[in-house]
């Protein structure tokens, strides 16, 4: 139903007259208590916004009485929460635990009241090195050093060894193609520049040799000069595979195999090369390590950081640390390489240092624009006639009251419009493709006019180069191809199509790259991973789409988000150059010359853009200080909002203290090499000895799961996800079965294909258990280093447990699940922190429970990201006395006889004096002991009778009765929800009364347009204030799943190699990847 702004207009003008009359006369007490009473929207609320604003309000002050506040920025703050459930002990399982507590002698044999000193920690190697770590400052550790020292001996070996190279017919050969190289003729200008300058600036488009050359510039110039046994050259790369890739191409330049003049160092493995007169290429994580045993680098003479110009957050960390470093150590030389756009902005960093440019070499690139586009297809966006018949309605009508406009809006008049009207004036285009410019439509995603575009191409281009498009996520991918297929233009015997992205598998990856044959057509469709990562050598069309997935953190609602936004200048100039690698190219790019004025130069840094624990525990390991100054200090610095909520997150996960101080625990999740959550997981799992498991989820989360999409087959993905874990709906229950089951079977290609299963990635994600348990027993935690160690593995089939330790990891991210009445979801589900309504995404297997499977309603999430909607991913249910011994601060309250137990303020449950006084005194001692633990390493033997195993044996029995519902003698004292306790029932409540919404809608709104209320009230739109709209939501495209499509989509079956990079999930084989969602349509369709 539509309803007309103007309708009650005189009523309120009226009351507006009589009001504003009346406040003539107010004093100006009475006037401010007005003001308070009475507070007005928001500032930054537009036009409905503020109507769903005041509606919002009115109803919650309605159910909950005038209880709301709201922040600053407009959000509606819910009360506090009421219970969400009912914990209670049977009185025959009080008296016995109440016995064996009084046999525990904990307290007195292992704690001593710590005053900061840790003198109660025994004397060890681990105390000694904490306390060095907690206690020191990097500024005494770097002093001036003698320079390196030389060795005669060496210096002839080296020169000897080059010398008899020359005549090696393979090192000739390879010599020939690298002279090839534009930065081979830049060869004496880059030595000399280094020569002179302590830091310099090499910058140079991709593919003019930079990362493969200069270092070998560097090497052999020292050895031809008899001082080789001066030269240790380290070489970062971003990522895994390119430090192995590089290195295995320059001992190929070389004639020599790796681990002699050349070698790498990741963190599954290495080839080291010789001490002196070498090349190392590894990521920038391996020198933060070494930092922290060396913070000098003593043994380096050269460092070489390359990609800088993608400003990661390790790259941004070393770069600053070296800026400090260079005062110290003036023997060693910094090079910085960087593409070339923004090479000014790292040697003004370092004073204005000297740069040099490398030209590279492109084919010409003919460009043209979505203008262009519309000219040569005549395509017509939907709407287009409707919207400008109202434009026209509305000039003929009366003066329209000025009202506020959105950004948004404000550019489209400030820009777009006057562009269009220019393009007339000048009869550039024809007057159907300025009618088409003014639809907003224009501005999205739109895969019909991508075909429309591939169809003129394949039409009248008599080149049958390939055709490269750019698209932002699988969802567009999916809806392309199958446009393609429903066209019939695009028969298989003249065309290959081809997807490329990360949730694929890539067994045949190599069509991908290799020509197809004669009179064939490649269609490569992918994301912004072919943009730097990947060259295919045969592409001449390039469409750019204009946008890309961009990972980024609102530090005012805590939360990831992975929405489309517009490419930047160097991301487009990077597409245009995929067409002009090896022949002249023409790139189309589906947004306006007016538009690619408004692009920034370069995306955002990735430290604005992410969370920073692992950064902070990296910055402890340094002994850099309080967080907050250092990273004031780097390129561009975070948002200290964004710093502040890291530091409060590892305070709640104790690894760090309230001072800003490593603890024992944070000192051992800083030494693990995975995220602070994932290393007290598998910390808890070494202690309660269902290690294996832990390992499996812990490496799952933080690299990825190991299962790849195949377009058309999503169904029977949750079906294979379903059977390996007998039908439980349990994400981390699937990471856990997932991998045990390849690591038993005996034909593994076969289980992986059968499974929708990446044989690389499950291959990858065994390797890293073993690394982690490496780790585990370096740091003595476990007595073996073998993750299937039946000693580590007591309880690894105690799934009770199992959740119980996840939840200890992920904790504070805990969302609620509610049972709905009457709605189209049977449960809404919302944060505990900041009561943001969520859903479960897709491809996690939680998305296809009803409300009546769910034993509690509690669940524990890995990740919190909002895309199309925020969606929360890998989560699994967990019960309240997980929540109650593993979360951070214990809250107990009584109140009118009646008894609360929580943690933290949002998470409480009804409990009796006599269960709370046993959940408080099992915490405390739990809390004891992993106190002790840490700063005690040591295996947990279970198969004694001695008090720790008694305590930790007590808590898992708790646990595990606890999921079976054996708490209690009553069914009315069981820990799961009962009907007469709500979720908060007046704070949570989701169902809302459309039609008095809209009567209150109607009664606040100040507009003048005609709206549909019936879309404004909508579930997704109306009950999350503290979530804004975007446009992206508008055109997520769904996979359609009624029939397979018939496309080149490699099976996951092949031996490839695999790459890691921190916080982006990346694809097997492929070296650049960007975490994005899946973007399937969940099975509960309506």
């Amino acid at each position: 139903m539509n309803y007309k702004r103007n309708r009650g207009r005189r009523g309120r003008s009226e009351n507006n007259r009589f009001n504003t009359s009346q406040r003539r006369h107010e004093s100006p007490s009475n006037s401010q208590n007005r003001q308070q009473r009475v507070p007005r929207h928001p500032p930054h609320l537009r036009g409905r916004e503020i109507g769903l604003y005041y509606a919002r309000k009115k109803w919650l002050n309605t159910e909950n009485g005038e209880n709301c506040v709201t922040s600053g920025k407009g959000d509606v703050k819910l009360p506090q929460i009421k219970p969400i459930g009912r914990v209670v002990l049977s009185e025959t399982r009080q008296n016995f635990i109440e016995s064996s507590l009084k046999n525990m002698d904990l307290i007195g044999k292992m704690f001593i009241t710590d005053d900061g000193s840790y003198d109660h920690v025994s004397e060890s190697s681990f105390k000694r090195n904490f306390l060095r770590t907690i206690h020191g400052n990097i500024d005494d550790n770097l002093k001036a050093l003698p320079p390196m020292e030389r060795y005669p001996h060496i210096d002839e070996a080296l020169y000897e060894d080059l010398m008899s190279r020359k005549s090696d017919s393979a090192y000739n050969y390879m010599l020939e193609v690298r002279k090839k190289l534009p930065s081979f003729d830049k060869r004496d200008d880059i030595l000399k520049i280094i020569d002179e300058n302590q830091v310099v600036v090499i910058s140079g488009e991709t593919g003019c040799g930079k990362t493969t050359q200069v270092s070998q510039f560097i090497l052999d110039d020292y050895i031809m000069k008899k001082k080789g046994s001066l030269c240790r050259i380290v070489c970062t790369q971003p990522r895994r595979i390119s430090a192995v890739s590089v290195a295995e191409r320059v001992s190929d330049e070389r004639a020599e195999k790796l681990g002699k003049s050349v070698g790498y160092q990741i963190r599954l493995e290495k080839e080291p090369p010789r001490e002196r007169g070498s090349i190392i290429f590894c990521t920038t994580g391996v020198v933060l390590k070494w930092m922290e045993v060396d913070a000098c680098l003593s043994n380096v003479s050269h460092l070489i950081i390359d990609e800088i110009h993608e400003r990661n957050v390790m790259s941004d960390f070393i770069i600053a640390l070296m800026k400090k470093l260079i005062i110290h150590r003036k023997d060693l030389k910094l090079i910085l390489m960087s593409a070339t756009l923004n090479a000014e902005k790292f040697s003004n960093y370092f004073d204005g240092c000297p740069h040099i440019n490398i030209p590279g070499f492109t084919y010409p690139v003919e460009e043209y624009y979505l203008e262009d586009v519309l000219q040569m297809t005549g395509f017509e966006f939907s709407g287009t006639k409707e919207l400008l018949f109202a434009k026209k309605k509305n000039l003929k009508g009366s003066k329209r009251k000025k009202k506020n406009v959105t950004e948004k809006e404000n550019e489209w008049n400030d820009f777009i419009e006057p562009y269009i009207r220019n393009l007339e004036a000048k009869k550039q285009y024809s007057r159907h493709v300025c009618d088409q410019l003014r639809n907003p439509q224009s501005e999205k995603i739109n895969v019909d006019l991508i075909l429309s575009l591939l169809i003129h191409i394949c039409r009248d281009d008599e080149n049958l180069g390939a055709i490269l498009i750019f698209l932002t996520g699988l969802s567009e991918i999916s809806a392309l191809i199958k446009l393609m297929e429903g066209s019939r233009k695009f028969p298989s015997n003249r065309f290959i199509v081809v997807p490329l992205h990360s949730l694929l598998s890539t067994v045949d990856q190599k069509r991908i790259f290799d020509r197809p044959p004669p009179g064939v057509r490649k269609i490569v469709v992918a994301t912004n991973i072919a943009e730097t990562s990947i060259t295919i050598d045969d592409v001449v069309f390039v469409i750019d789409c204009g946008k890309i997935k961009m990972s980024n953190y609102n530090v005012q609602t805590n939360t990831q988000t992975l929405l489309p936004e517009w490419v930047s200048l160097a991301n487009s100039n990077q597409r245009k150059g995929r067409a002009g690698r090896t022949q002249p190219g023409v790139c189309f790019h589906l947004y306006t010359k007016i538009r690619r004025i408004t692009l920034e130069d370069f995306q955002q840094p990735e430290v604005l853009r992410k969370r920073l624990e692992d950064t902070i525990l990296t910055l402890k390991m340094l002994k850099l200080g309080k967080a907050e100054p250092f990273l004031q200090c780097l390129m561009d610095s975070p948002d200290p909002k964004a710093v502040e909520l890291s530091i409060r997150l590892l305070i709640r996960l104790n690894a760090l203290d309230n001072d800003e101080k490593l603890t024992p625990l944070g000192y051992h999740l800083a030494r693990l090499p995975m995220a602070p959550q994932m290393g007290k997981m598998i910390l808890m799992g070494a202690i309660f000895s269902c290690l294996d498991p832990i390992l499996s989820i812990a490496a799952t989360l933080d690299f990825k799961d190991g299962f790849v999409a195949q377009l058309g087959k999503e169904r029977e993905l949750d079906r294979k996800k379903l059977e390996l874990t007998n039908g439980i709906k349990n994400d981390h229950l699937v990471c856990i079965e997932a991998l045990r089951k390849f690591e038993s079977s005996t034909h593994k290609n076969r289980f992986c294909y059968d499974n929708f299963l990446s044989w690389n990635t499950m291959r990858l994600l065994c390797n890293m258990k073993r690394q982690f348990m490496e780790y585990l027993h370096e740091m003595n935690f476990v007595p073996s280093a073998d993750p299937k160690n039946p000693e580590c593995n007591v309880n690894s089939d105690n799934t009770s447990l199992i959740q119980a330790v996840v939840c200890s990891g992920l904790y504070p991210n805990v969302a609620i699940m509610r049972k709905k009445k009457s709605s189209r979801y049977s449960y809404s589900l919302r944060t505990m922190e900041d009561h943001t309504s969520v859903k479960f995404h897709p491809k996690s297997i939680m998305s296809m429970c009803e409300a009546e499977y769910i034993g509690t309603n509690a669940v524990v999430y890995h990740l919190k990201l909002k895309s199309s909607q925020t969606f929360l991913h890998d989560a699994s249910v967990v019960n309240p006395l997980s929540l109650l011994f593993f979360g951070d601060t214990y809250v107990q309250n009584e109140e009118d006889d009646k008894f609360t137990v929580g943690v933290g303020t949002n998470i409480n449950f009804i409990t009796n004096p006599g269960t709370a006084a046993i959940i408080k005194e099992l915490r405390s001692r739990l809390n004891w002991f992993l106190e002790y633990k840490a700063a005690n390493p040591g295996p947990v033997n279970w198969k004694t009778n001695e008090e720790e195993s008694k305590l930790l044996q007590a808590i898992m029995e708790l646990i595990t009765s606890e999921d079976k519902g054996e708490l209690s003698d009553s069914e009315d004292d069981c820990v799961f929800v009962n009907e007469d306790v709500k979720i908060g029932e007046n704070d949570l409540k989701n169902e809302i009364n459309e039609d008095r919404i809209k009567h209150e809608v109607e009664d606040v709104i100040d507009v003048e347009d005609v709206i549909d209320l019936e879309d404004v009230i909508k579930e997704d739109h109306f009950v999350v204030l503290d979530e804004c709209h975007s446009d992206a939501d508008d055109d997520v495209q769904e996979i359609p799943k009624e029939e397979p499509m018939s496309i080149d989509i490699p099976s996951g079956d092949e031996e490839v190699d695999v790459k890691n990079s921190d916080c982006v999930k990346s694809d097997p084989y492929l070296t650049e990847m960007k975490c994005d969602e899946i973007g399937v349509e969940c099975n509960n369709k309506e």
